[in-house]
């Protein structure tokens, strides 16, 4: 079965990577410590510090599994391809919704999409609507507040 494919830039790749080393590191030991001082206070059936670690265990190991299936798969998005004539991922769009002011936007996979910082998955309402598209295309987003329509001013 081919695992799903990680979009990310490298400067995601980079900061992924170093979560990972972080938690295996020392999160991990940090939190074997506070079990094994929790597990030598005696019952743990009432350890209120124990089970909580044990919670913040299962949430480290899971996020973990969750970085290194992440990181098995990823395709490093280039941010400098020049002239490029379609938007796809990586892209820097310029859009434009009927008289408001315009918006650039880059397209990213949606480990990375933040769109408090312009940055929005290809796989969100916009990013579908506008991958494979050209400057001058229009394109109709289907989004939580209705139906939007846009130009495509510019494409980087």
């Amino acid at each position: 079965m081919m695992e799903d494919v990680s979009y990310l830039t490298a400067e995601g790749l980079a900061r992924l990577q170093e979560e990972l080393e972080r938690l295996k590191g020392p999160e991990r030991e940090a939190l074997s410590a506070r079990l094994r001082a929790a597990i030598q206070m005696g019952d743990l059936s009432e350890n209120a510090d124990y089970i909580s670690a044990k919670e913040e265990q299962g949430f480290l190991e899971g996020r973990i599994m969750d970085l290194e299936k992440t990181l098995r798969n990823v395709v490093i998005i280039d941010e400098t391809a020049s002239g490029r004539s379609v938007v796809n991922i990586g892209a820097r769009i310029t859009i434009q919704e009927g008289n408001y002011p315009s918006e650039t936007y880059q397209v990213v996979g949606p480990k990375e999409a933040d769109p408090k910082n312009n940055r929005i998955s290809h796989e969100s309402p916009i990013g579908r609507a506008v991958m494979g598209k050209s400057v001058g295309d229009t394109a109709t987003a289907d989004t939580p507040g209705g139906l939007i329509q846009f130009k495509i001013l510019s494409i980087e």
